[in-house]
């Protein structure tokens, strides 16, 4: 569920103190209007049982199957009208590290530091 009781709480309580004040101007007995603001505050904790439902409910996130997206990537790539396949994006982002060398890697990364130390001398 989203959130916790503790959101039920809080919906039960500013329930009973919105009853009790609206109805603590009227001229009702004050035992009436405790059971009242009580009664009131059970019905809302249990709303906002629902409420928290309906909330999970609408920010739920389907967990996207792996195998599912390659077999349309697949038939997307079979069903080219030009015969000529695509090629699929690849879903890790280290791929295009793999193919190069580390020493190369690291060089580039000590050029663009002294670059940015050279134009913060320069600045």
């Amino acid at each position: 569920m989203f959130g916790s009781i503790f959101y039920n709480l809080w919906g039960a309580l500013i329930a009973f103190s919105i009853y009790f004040f609206s109805t603590f101007q009227e001229s009702y007995t004050p035992l009436r209007i405790l059971i009242g603001s009580f009664i009131v505050a059970i019905i809302v904790f249990f709303v906002m049982f629902i409420v928290r439902f309906l909330i999970a409910y609408i920010l739920f996130t389907p967990e996207v199957d792996e195998e599912a997206v390659e077999d349309d990537l697949d038939e997307k790539e079979l069903d080219s009208t030009e015969g000529v396949t695509q090629e699929a994006p690849t879903a890790n982002s280290t791929v295009e590290f793999q193919d190069e060398n580390s020493e190369e890697i690291a060089q580039v990364v000590r050029t663009m530091m002294n670059r940015e130390e050279d134009q913060r001398v320069n600045a």
